[in-house]
């Protein structure tokens, strides 16, 4: 069609047209430009348009003539927002938008094209300017693609912002008009992109999503409400996410405001922090009365502490690689804009005092819990307290004596952990649970408080034996034990690779005594990719089960929940497959 220097090689309208069927619609706007050049434009001529109002006339291709992999669902030629004196091809297509460049002074496309995937656009808006001169209107479209890093290896979500002038006429509402077109129609494309997994389709949190933003301002290095006022604020502003900022002040702040709060007002409950205030937000909504439907609000994380082990683990299930802590919280604002909503475990824990909690992370003793509770002193450092931690106890490793016992899973991968059900009418009835126990250690009996939540039908009375299909561990010297129920430890810690939110086991792990502090050391390397399972370690052991209980021997010590230290003391724990909801990928 063109020679390498741009003029028509041909005179045949017919040829051009037979190149314009079976070119692409970027390839279809070249050979338009080269008909137009051959052949003039006679209907202009009859109307006796003027060359001004010609250039402003919007150039139109019909998309049946176009043999794109997917149907065009709008084309259309615009200025750049940041400059008028270029122009670009758009087509948005059933799954992507198409975009390039317009090279000047010749009207005809320039070689590079872009094509975005609409699975990572977060969203899209029209608007017009406060420039009363200016009679254009804008759209822009956000995506959020995984692209190579600049400065070292891998891929990682980059914010990709695609920002178009419309102004085909001096009309400033027509012009507005075309451009709420194009937002619209994106935003509609997106949403009929439903993604699944294994097979299933997943929900998505109701649009528009009106959101309460729980942030803890001291978490971490106290970096969090700096978070939200910069990267935070702006994806949810991208995404259309209308959202009621709130600042906790004190500790169980946020266990109160949702214990409280009149649910009904809010499609999703949304912290930035640490996993310490969705522990917070948990247990508040399972002390609630109308627990049962308070506990399927969707949940929202966005990494703002020092562990972030939640938010790790998120990032970790939508298929992406190991990130740092900006691009983490690229990844998981990106997930929360989406919106999908996937079920998640949760383990009651049963303390000695007979005080029931709710869990979704972890559960630990021993050397764990003494590196997350004595870093505490290191929070100033951020994610790196964890790691002066442990070089500070691998110096004086400790061995701690107890008693731990545990059910089995089913050797076949199916738990039998009954699914939290999705209440579907008014769900006034409530399952209040009265049972009694006491502390196993103690001689006087502790009488339990009443407490809302699903019944723990796998535990034996705390002050009986376990049941016979329960195993009970030979030795009673531990370096630690950990049971995970999400994947990652911390952002850079996979603890538990092959977990999953909704599968219904604890994965059990323990050291054995006699682990020297260099095997111990390359366990925790190891974890860094997930492979200390595979280390062959001989003080190792590794179980998937459904229950648990831990009796500590020492009369002091500390044990952790989702990272917080608790009572110590025995305590027996249980799985709820599915019980809450969260937000992910």
């Amino acid at each position: 069609m063109l020679n390498g220097g741009g003029a028509p090689k041909c005179s045949c309208a017919r040829c051009c047209f037979q190149c314009f069927v079976e070119s692409d619609i970027l390839g279809a706007r070249l050979v338009y430009e080269c008909v137009r050049s051959v052949v003039p434009d006679q209907s202009a001529t009859v109307r006796g348009s003027s060359p001004r109002q010609l250039k402003m006339e919007p150039k139109k291709v019909d998309p049946s003539l176009i043999n794109d992999s997917s149907q065009v669902v709008l084309y259309g030629e615009f200025l750049a927002a940041d400059n008028p004196k270029v122009k670009f091809v758009v087509s948005l297509t059933e799954t992507d938008l198409a975009v390039q460049k317009l090279l000047a002074p010749s009207p005809v496309l320039g070689r590079s094209r872009q094509t975005l995937n609409l699975k990572d656009c977060v969203g899209a808006r029209s608007y017009r300017e406060d420039d009363n001169e200016d009679s254009g209107a804008y759209f822009s479209v956000y995506f959020y693609p995984l692209k190579k890093r600049w400065m070292s290896t891998g891929v990682s979500r980059q914010r990709v912002e695609q920002c178009f002038q419309v102004a085909s006429v001096q009309d400033p509402r027509a012009n507005l008009e075309e451009a709420d077109k194009w937002a619209r129609a994106i935003r509609q494309r997106m949403g009929l992109l439903q993604p699944s997994r294994d097979g299933v389709l997943l929900s998505e949190v109701r649009r528009p999503c009106r959101v309460m933003l729980l942030v803890n301002p001291q978490s971490g290095k106290g970096q969090a409400l700096a978070l939200y006022n910069g990267p935070v604020q702006r994806m949810l502003h991208e995404a259309g996410v209308p959202h009621t900022l709130f600042i906790t002040e004190r500790k169980n702040h946020a266990r109160e405001l949702v214990r409280e709060a009149d649910l009904s007002q809010w499609d999703a409950l949304v912290i930035i922090s640490g996993d310490g205030l969705l522990y917070e937000v948990v247990n508040g909504l399972l002390e609630r009365e109308d627990w049962e439907q308070a506990i399927h609000t969707p949940l929202g994380i966005l990494p703002g502490g020092s562990g972030n082990a939640l938010a790790a683990s998120i990032h970790h299930y939508s298929g992406g690689p190991l990130v740092s802590s900006e691009e983490l919280l690229v990844s998981c604002g990106f997930i929360l804009c989406k919106g999908l909503v996937s079920r998640m475990d949760l383990t009651s824990v049963h303390l000695g005092s007979g005080q029931r909690l709710f869990s979704f992370l972890s559960l630990a003793w021993g050397f764990v819990a003494d590196v997350d509770v004595e870093s505490e002193k290191y929070r100033h450092v951020g994610a790196a307290r964890f790691t002066v931690g442990t070089l500070v106890r691998l110096a004086s490793l400790r061995v701690y004596r107890g008693r731990l016992s545990y059910l089995p899973a089913d050797d076949d991968g199916d738990t039998g952990a009954e699914r939290g059900a999705i209440p579907t009418g008014g769900g006034e009835h409530t399952f209040r649970n009265t049972c009694s126990s006491n502390n196993a250690l103690n001689t006087k009996r502790r009488e339990t408080p009443s407490l809302y939540g699903p019944a723990d039908s796998l535990l034996p009375p705390a002050d009986g034996p376990v049941p016979g299909d329960w195993a009970v561990v030979p030795e009673e010297d531990f370096v630690l034990m950990l049971a995970m129920y999400q994947s990652c430890l911390a952002e850079d810690l996979r603890a538990a690779p092959d977990a999953a939110l909704d599968q219904g086991v604890i994965h059990l792990m323990y050291v054995k005594a006699g682990i020297s502090r260099a095997s111990l050391l390359k366990l925790f390397l190891a974890m860094e990719k997930g492979t200390h399972l595979a280390t062959g370690c001989p003080h190792l052991v590794y179980r998937r089960v459904r229950a648990l209980r831990l009796e500590p021997y020492a009369a002091k010590g500390l044990i952790t929940v989702d990272g917080e230290a608790v009572e110590y003391g025995p305590l027996q724990a249980q799985v709820h497959r599915g019980l809450a909801r969260m937000i992910t990928g």
